[in-house]
């Protein structure tokens, strides 16, 4: 019996009661149950009765206990206690509970999967690093959870496309482009400019492209040395993110927002929605009426657009595209972006609470040092992929909250110890899949029969409900943007799986025969391994069947 079966009987037995007039409730379209903490307390706990006594006029305990004598008849449930003011505690028999071996095993890659987003279209915009520079360690973080949660989304039913807003438009690009140039002629670079050794190697790109860069008039010069620069890098970008399992469904450029008259537009969209303003020659927009702390101006009073009025312009893009959630994902340094967002939201007809969704990341420190461009000491993306690997980065970023500040220890993340979380996870799957190797030499076959009930072992019987619990934690994960909730559990399941392999053998003795208890175990072993590869690919890292 798997926990959504279990629900379901649940809401069966409240219906039942209900119709038999022992109830007057209305029955909830789901019951939540959970894995209680002591495994004492039974399989799976539920608090329906505490949630419903009110509405039922009876105190929650006497409802709680109308429910345990329906739940005690159904059948592969063994005992139900009730407990506390009305907790219900529920233990499976060893039979129903072990057939959830057998319902992982048989769906695969699709057991974890559920529809709790569905309907949802989402669209998840995050790095979005400057076209001028390379991906640093603060772009990395936002990779590994941007990507996850875009994953956790889909596995939940949503509609998902991922974007990466490529800013490739105003001063910065002419600071770019005379950054390179500057180079190019053995120069320094201007007032705010790029000094970089990575625009040295962008100069040398151009000069192969252009060997007649230098005899071009200095605007011509410099249009080449901008073309040419942004496509070098863009292709770095992508290159990078490429080797981190980072593909993006959208590349977005904030300079066709411009050329297509996207900003315009939108100045006068929010204009009809009645919250723009001019003043003192500007063309301001009223997001005070929204909790900003001051209006904002969308047209300077020389008639140029303002970035806010491209982000308003990009907002509306991303409505216009069908787009009902839109979840931004920004650095540390954008805390003055999340009211000025939803301000836009707001302005723009949507609700900033439904519509808009802004994750603001914090710092990341390598051991105990802040990284930054401007400290002279930050570390790119393609280093740490290098000196770290995809996996262990990918798995320790994911592995906290976006909103707790993060300190690695990057030798920590190199060993292979049982200290290092995503070595622990990944050595279990591999040693699930050697304990497969080694059975299939023995001749067991989960081919050869399946039999439940003789999955009786404590420590099975906690592996099966911890099984059991991966598709509640997917969806909750989903829903609150938490791709850490998925790596929390997976360490969990690593060591019940290990207590468990220490405990209850799978392949034969020596001396001694094949039987049913050995094939049973080896679909629970195999059950587990789909699991842990279901819940790292939910995190985009590997699962290795060899350490």
């Amino acid at each position: 019996m798997t926990p959504a079966e279990l629900s379901a009987a649940i809401r069966g037995a409240l219906t039942s009661a209900v119709d038999s007039g022992d109830l007057a409730v209305t029955v909830p379209d789901e019951v939540r149950v959970e894995r209680p903490r002591n495994r004492d307390h039974g399989d799976w706990s539920t608090n329906v009765a505490l949630q419903l006594a009110k509405g039922a006029g009876m105190p929650s305990r006497d409802l709680a206990t109308t429910l345990a004598q329906r739940l005690g008849s159904i059948d592969g449930v063994k005992t139900v206690d009730v407990a506390g003011p009305g907790f219900l505690n529920i233990t499976l028999d060893a039979a129903s509970a072990g057939e959830l071996a057998r319902t992982v095993v048989e769906a695969g890659e699709a057991y974890g999967r559920n529809d709790s987003e569905a309907g949802h279209v989402v669209n998840v915009e995050f790095v979005s690093g400057n076209p001028t520079g390379d991906l640093h360690i603060g772009h990395t973080r936002w990779a590994a959870l941007g990507d996850a949660m875009a994953r956790l989304l889909r596995a939940s039913g949503a509609q998902v496309a991922t974007e990466y807003y490529v800013n490739d438009a105003g001063a910065q690009m002419d600071k770019f482009a005379a950054s390179i140039l500057a180079r190019l002629k053995g120069e320094e670079v201007p007032e705010g400019g790029y000094p970089g050794d990575y625009v040295v190697a962008l100069g040398q790109e151009v000069q192969q492209q252009r060997p007649d860069v230098l005899d071009l008039p200095e605007a011509e010069a410099l249009a080449v040395c901008r073309d040419i620069g942004y496509a070098t890098q863009m292709a770095n970008i992508r290159r990078t993110l490429d080797a981190f399992g980072v593909h993006f469904d959208v590349w977005f450029s904030e300079t066709e927002l411009h050329d297509g008259g996207a900003v315009g537009q939108a100045v006068d969209r929010l204009r009809e929605q009645g919250h723009v303003d001019d003043r003192d020659g500007a063309v301001w927009l009223r997001t005070t009426d929204f909790g900003d702390d001051k209006d904002r101006v969308l047209v300077r009073a020389d008639g140029t657009p303002t970035y806010f009025a491209a982000d308003a312009a990009y907002y509306l893009s991303k409505k216009d595209r069908g787009f009902e959630q839109k979840i931004y994902l920004l650095g540390a340094d954008h805390h003055g972006y999340v009211a000025r967002l939803q301000a836009i939201a707001a302005c723009a007809g949507d609700d900033p609470k439904h519509n808009i969704e802004v994750l603001i990341g914090q710092l990341i420190t390598i051991a105990g040092e802040r990284m930054g461009k401007r400290r002279g000491n930050a570390i790119y993306m393609d280093e740490l992929i290098e000196w770290l690997g995809s996996d262990a980065l990918r798995y320790s970023l994911a592995r906290y909250p976006a909103d707790t500040p993060l300190s690695l220890d990057g030798e920590e993340l190199r060993k292979q110890s049982n200290d290092n979380p995503v070595f622990y996870v990944q050595y279990a799957h591999a040693r699930t899949a050697n304990v497969a190797r080694l059975a299939k030499e023995d001749g067991v076959d989960r081919a050869d029969g399946f039999d439940a009930g003789l999955l009786a072992d404590p420590t099975e019987a906690t592996l099966l409900a911890t099984l059991g619990d991966f598709p509640r934690v997917v969806a909750q994960a989903a829903h609150l943007r938490e791709p850490h909730r998925v790596a929390r559990y997976l360490e969990e399941l690593a060591t019940h799986f290990h207590k468990w392999y220490d405990t209850c053998r799978v392949r034969p003795h020596a001396d001694e025969e094949v039987t049913e208890l050995h094939r049973t175990r080896l679909w629970l072993n195999d059950a587990t391994r789909q699991v842990l590869a279901n819940g790292l690919g939910l995190l985009g890292v590997s699962a290795p069947d060899r350490m």
